[in-house]
């Protein structure tokens, strides 16, 4: 296929979906290598950006997404009366450092570090998109497993998770080590999160 059906191609994929898509699967439904996607979609970004064009493709861990352009954020959320989204609350925010730094995670994890029930809590991250179920645990009763979102990803500013900013040498619950992390010390980035977030 010629180079400027298959950047038209993507564009028309990408817009389509709405969601974010996988590179591999993307690159396989174009039967190019995901080098090649990745140098299509790189000059996609480049023209959109040199153009000041009203669209941008995010990178969300292995997946790409069309979005619109931060350029023009300002004007879109007026013409769309967008409202900002009420704040995550300090629990919300320990909850979601959690699952982020230790997924998958059971509820029953979350509550054992933090020492409270988290039901509504995890409910509501989850409610708003930022995590989801992964699966069961292989255990008695077999718990739900939940990680990070691609909507987490792209609320806080990254395109991987390997992008969380480092965290302290900590031990898993129960692990009685002498110097073990306290419970602030494991949750510390959680203001670095919330401040990069703080601009969706």
């Amino acid at each position: 296929m010629e180079l400027e059906y298959i950047s038209g191609a993507v564009e028309s994929i990408l817009f389509a979906s709405g969601a974010p898509i996988e590179q591999k699967k993307l690159s396989e439904v174009l039967e190019i290598a995901p080098e090649r996607l990745k140098e299509i979609v790189d000059t996609l970004r480049e023209s959109y950006r040199r153009e000041n064009r009203g669209i941008d493709i995010l990178t969300l861990d292995h997946s790409y997404q069309m979005c619109s352009s931060s350029y023009y954020g300002e004007i879109t959320r007026k013409a769309l009366d967008h409202r900002r989204n009420t704040p995550l609350s300090n629990a919300a925010l320990e909850i979601l450092s959690i699952v982020a730094y230790n997924q998958p995670v059971t509820k029953a994890y979350v509550e054992q570090i933090r020492g409270v029930d988290c039901f509504y809590g995890m409910n509501a991250l989850v409610e708003k998109g930022l995590i989801e179920e992964k699966g069961r645990l292989d255990a008695p009763g077999r718990p739900w497993l939940y990680g990070t979102t691609p909507d987490f990803l792209r609320c806080f500013g990254l395109h991987a998770l390997d992008e969380l900013p480092a965290l302290p040498r900590m031990e898993r619950p129960g692990d009685e080590v002498e110097g073990q992390q306290t419970f602030d010390d494991v949750l510390q980035p959680r203001e670095e999160l919330a401040a990069a977030g703080a601009g969706e």
